[in-house]
This record gives structure tokens, sequence and C-alpha cells, in this order.
């Protein structure tokens, strides 16, 4: 099975779907994604609510039968494959504005209720696969989020039966770790690498796109 995520960044051209094609996934979490955005051979599911004009917060795309789900959180999408439950998440980075999506003041609070959030409606799934822009490395220098931020984080991965085998991947930004991740059920064998978003010496988005290989979730 392999699982990946990539934050589109809100653009979609025929490098993008090369880009995703050429990965092989069975899934992918996407995170900011344009109206437009298709796959041929995957259904795509996408949050209700939009980050910003023409996208949405993030979606799931799959070559499985796939059951939409309502959303857990304005800015996460789910979808039911098999007997798993698929979530994609974008959750607050340091300049997110307090408002409908984003309660709380501050970064700390603001990713606190909304990973509470995910968590109470995630908790029932009988086996879960998580991920998406979190916004958060977890461990190492922190850029986009906050330390308290990734606390909130650690204590829901355990909390969800979760282990997270992107965790180590580097970020694009040298330096850095990624702050997009897969989360798989805790205790199986998996493999993560880290796919460069380049097209043509070109950038097709600030993030990388991460794919994860693991059993039959």
């Amino acid at each position: 099975m392999r699982i990946g995520t990539w934050n589109l960044a809100g653009r979609w051209t025929d490098g993008h779907r090369s880009l995703l094609l050429d990965a092989d996934c069975d899934v992918w979490l996407l995170t900011e994604v344009h109206t437009g955005t298709s796959l041929p051979g995957y259904a795509l599911h996408r949050t209700q609510a939009w980050c910003a004009p023409g996208h949405h917060w993030a979606a799931i795309a799959s070559r499985l039968p796939m059951a939409s789900i309502p959303d857990p959180h304005p800015a996460s999408a789910a979808a039911q494959i098999g007997a798993t439950t698929y979530v994609s998440s974008v959750l607050p980075w340091r300049a997110a504005r307090t408002g409908p999506v984003w309660a709380g003041d501050g970064h700390a609070n603001k990713t606190r209720q909304a990973v509470d959030a995910l968590v109470l409606r995630l908790r029932p799934a009988a086996r879960l696969v998580w991920g998406g822009d979190w916004n958060h490395a977890l461990s190492g220098r922190e850029v986009a989020g906050s330390k308290a931020g990734r606390a909130s984080l650690l204590e829901a991965i355990p909390t969800l039966g979760l282990d997270v085998p992107t965790a180590d991947l580097p970020h694009a930004a040298d330096g850095l770790l990624s702050i997009d991740h897969v989360a798989v059920p805790a205790g199986r064998g998996s493999d993560a690498h880290r796919v460069a978003a380049e097209a043509d010496g070109k950038r097709l988005s600030d993030h990388d796109a991460y794919v994860v290989e693991t059993g039959q979730v």
C-alpha cells in the first residue's frame, strides 16, 4: 500500500499531475488543492471549506473504492477506504488568523483546539491513516509552527494509535525536517521517502511530496 501527501500550494499543471501519477500511490492526502485538480483513475473528495478562492483546504485522492465522510474539521477531508479511515489535514501555521477555521488566541491554542477536535472525531475509527500539512516538524528546529503545537501533536499521535514514518524526512528547505506527514497504524513496518516537487528545473510547490509504503491498512 502506497500512501502519499503533498501540499499543492493551490496550483495545478501538467507537472503536478505527472508527479502524482509517477509516484504510483494508492491514496494521496492532498492539501491546498486547486478546484481544477483531477487525476485519471482516481476519485477525489475535497473539503467543503476553501482556504482561498478556488482552493480547498484538503482532499483525498484514491484509486481504490472510497466513501466520503463529513469533514472532521473545516481544514480536514476524510474518507473510508475498506475498513480504514483516511484523513488529510492542514493544521495552523504561525501566522494563521483566528476565525471560523482556527479558534483560540495564539498559535499554541489554535493548534491544541484543532488537534483536540480531530482526536475527538477520529478516535472511534477502527483503523486510521492521518496526514497532510501539519505545519510542524516532529523534532528539531521549529519554523512553521510552535513547540507547544508540536507537543499537542506528539500527544495525539499515540492516542490515535499511530506511527509517523515521515517524521525524520527532510524538508524542501535545507536544515529542516518535514512538516508534511503520513501517520499509519502503529507497529506496521513501513518505508518513507521524499519526492522533490520539481519539473524542468522549476518548483511545483514550496512543499515536497512524501510517500509511505506499508502493509495493507
